[in-house]
């Protein structure tokens, strides 16, 4: 059951002094038979503990295999913003459902359930992020830069990448759950996958509910342009397609929030990433159409260069929901 990982998780990562240290032992105390890697990362405002749990597919990369891997990342920029908010953020639901994730794959493959695919997850844990001033609630921010996040969370092992973040300082998406993004691909905005929704139908028993994102929300940080927030910043380090899965909220809600995260919705997104690595590693899950995205080159040539800081290089203001 997700859930119990979910709250488990959720009690674990809801403590001042909490590092990768701990949360790895946590891990370990299900099943210590697949690679977690910590490193604390240190920045202009602090530190950072990242944390990558590789979970062994049956036929994976890992065994020689030849099943695809999955990447699911949690991004954020912290879990708490201590001192000046207390306790667990809702900025936070991002690692918070990566670390229930690799928990509760942990405990099928000790079961015996161990996905065909390799499964790559990673996030970082900050209890003390820093926040930018705003009224009424501060506004996140963290100890780490954004190119920093994508070097230790992104990977090209990864042969898709699902990247799962809070989304609810906005009222783009109105609804309270989670919603996913088209794919992104080399700088491509692309259809919405069918093999995605349909996955999403069968775990939430909805239609599946869609965030729309833009040119900016691509394009790199750094280069002053508006960006809904972090959730596809991994589309602009990695050449595999990406999808962000957006935990969202009916009404606008700060990602400095306390007793803000909706642990239920949280619980359906991780059902929702188990179920995409199933079928991804079984490969029958697409994010993309191949075919259609050879076409799409041929004729309008390569966007890679919206994976770049543009012509002018970085610029320093930033604006985020």
């Amino acid at each position: 059951m997700s859930l119990k990982y979910v709250m488990e998780a959720y009690e674990l990562l809801d403590d001042k002094k909490i590092s990768g240290e701990e949360v790895k032992q946590f891990l370990e105390s299900i099943s210590n038979e697949e690679e977690i890697d910590v490193e604390t990362v240190y920045g202009e405002k602090g530190s950072t503990d990242f944390i990558k749990i590789q979970i062994r597919g049956s036929n994976g990369k890992q065994s020689d295999g030849d099943a695809p891997t999955l990447g699911i990342i949690g991004r954020l920029g912290g879990i708490g913003a201590r001192p000046e908010v207390l306790g667990f953020v809702s900025d936070g639901d991002g690692a918070l459902a990566a670390i229930a994730t690799a928990a509760k794959l942990l405990n099928m493959t000790k079961k015996g359930d161990r996905l065909p695919g390799d499964v790559i997850i990673s996030t970082h844990i900050c209890p003390t992020a820093p926040t930018q001033p705003h009224h009424p609630v501060p506004f996140m921010g963290s100890p780490v830069d954004i190119l920093t996040m994508n070097e230790y969370e992104a990977s090209d092992e990864m042969d898709a990448v699902l990247t799962i973040d809070t989304t609810k300082g906005n009222v783009v998406t109105n609804h309270r759950g989670f919603a996913i993004t088209p794919t992104v691909k080399e700088g491509y905005i692309l259809r919405m996958s069918n093999d995605l929704l349909d996955i999403y139908q069968q775990t939430t028993g909805t239609l599946p509910v869609t965030m729309p994102i833009t040119m900016q929300d691509i394009t790199p940080y750094g280069n002053g342009l508006f960006h809904i927030n972090s959730i596809m910043q991994p589309c602009v380090a990695v050449n595999a397609p990406v999808v962000g899965v957006a935990i969202t909220t009916e009404v606008a809600v700060a990602g400095s929030a306390s007793g803000a995260s909706h642990l239920i919705d949280i619980e359906g997104v991780v059902r929702y990433g188990i179920e995409v690595a199933k079928r991804f590693g079984e490969k029958n899950c697409d994010f993309y159409d191949e075919a259609e995205f050879k076409k799409i080159q041929e004729l309008y040539g390569s966007m890679k260069h919206f994976q770049t800081l543009g012509k002018k290089g970085a610029v320093k203001n930033e604006q985020n929901n």
